[in-house]
């Protein structure tokens, strides 16, 4: 086994660190466009904040914020970030746009970037690797150890619906509303290595062994092929979550990398006993909840064997980190957030309204890139 999986490098307990995968549309029609290739090759990355990446296909661009230990420094890389990629795309007429789905692209028309990473992925998937052409946000929480790492995962899986919900923005797949609040996820879960941690996994050791058992039978080279709700990164010394729809502002963003901050600050702080194996019998039941539903989702409660509201669930968890929170100088984001819950808000709330009041989806696309183009408030999906 190589010395980079064996070694989880420890990094500073909860520093953060954000990537957002970004839609790249047309100023013509505002369907995607096949433009990331052509705009790294002329763009300077801003190193100091952070750097500007290819993804899968050519109409997906990402941008990786710095390791920050506070929510200041996240939301000044992604703003940084986001303005250098606007003013750059424009200059090529191309516009930037967050969601976690294009509503009415046709996947065949995708195009696969160069590099050895994304040709192996497209020979090893086929069609699903254009399909993949979804957006998301992937939040990254510093651990001091492999055995840390791995039991904030088992603690975190509880509020995967909690995650789906704050930042669902992709109700709408080719030109037809999925009546879905997050359609993104349905694209992820087809590839075979998707899903959680498998339960019996409850140390660094273990998931050693795990992963050196799927090398030995072909089944994945690397974490890199764990499409997990949640998996570590041994390189960086984090825990990640991968369950987001990139957001339609870069303040939801934010709000979210702060409510993974402050929530795994909480579990550190008050280790609540956790059952992998019974939390594992309802997981999927409550990931389509929100998936489906969004806040008006309810989750199955193994322990007491009931159901519970997800928008209250959530509003109880916001309520529970505030002393977290206000620790963390992120009580005025989880403020915002809770307002967010309270009123229902989040990106397919938005999207929606904007199909109803303009009716075309293009309209729609053009409405989401100048939306993320510009300032935000705690509340903005």
């Amino acid at each position: 086994m190589s010395e980079a999986i064996e070694t989880f490098a420890p990094s500073g307990i909860l520093t953060l660190g954000v990537e957002l995968e970004l839609q790249l549309i047309s100023n013509r029609d505002f369907d995607l466009t096949r433009a990331a290739s052509d705009l790294l090759a002329g763009l300077r990355n801003d190193t100091e904040h952070g750097e500007v990446k290819l993804e899968i296909t050519e109409s997906m661009i990402e941008i990786n914020t710095r390791p920050r230990s506070d929510i200041a420094g996240i939301r000044e890389d992604l703003a940084v970030l986001r303005d250098l990629l606007v003013h750059h795309c424009a200059q090529q007429n191309v516009s930037v746009s967050g969601g976690g789905s294009h509503p009415f692209h046709h996947w065949p028309e995708r195009r696969i970037c160069p590099g050895e990473r994304f040709e192996q992925l497209h020979a090893r998937y086929g069609y699903l690797a254009k399909q993949f052409t979804v957006f998301g946000q992937h939040i990254h929480v510093g651990c001091q150890s492999g055995d840390q790492a791995i039991w904030l995962i088992h603690a975190l899986q509880r509020y995967v619906p909690h995650f789906i919900a704050l930042s669902a923005s992709s109700p709408f797949q080719n030109g037809t509303d999925t009546t879905f609040e997050s359609s993104r996820l349905s694209a992820v879960s087809a590839f075979p290595l998707s899903g959680q941690i498998p339960s019996s996994v409850m140390s660094w050791d273990v998931f050693l062994a795990y992963i050196e058992m799927l090398k030995d039978c072909g089944v994945a080279e690397s974490i890199k092929d764990l499409y997990w709700d949640i998996r570590p990164k041994p390189e960086y010394g984090t825990v990640e979550i991968r369950v987001c729809d990139t957001p339609l502002t870069i303040e939801r963003a934010v709000g979210l990398a702060a409510f993974a901050q402050c929530l795994t600050h909480y579990l550190l702080r008050v280790e609540p006993g956790i059952d992998p194996q019974l939390h594992e019998l309802v997981a999927r039941f409550n990931k389509f909840q929100a998936c489906r539903y969004g806040f008006d989702g309810v989750l199955a409660d193994p322990y007491l064997r009931t159901r519970v509201s997800l928008r209250d669930d959530l509003m109880l968890t916001l309520a529970a980190f505030e002393e977290d929170a206000d620790h963390l100088d992120c009580g005025v984001v989880i403020a915002g957030l809770k307002e967010a819950v309270r009123r229902g808000l989040n990106g397919t709330h938005w999207l929606r309204e904007e199909r109803r009041k303009l009716g075309g989806y293009n309209d729609v696309v053009h409405s989401a890139a100048t939306l993320f183009a510009g300032p935000s408030s705690p509340t903005s999906p």
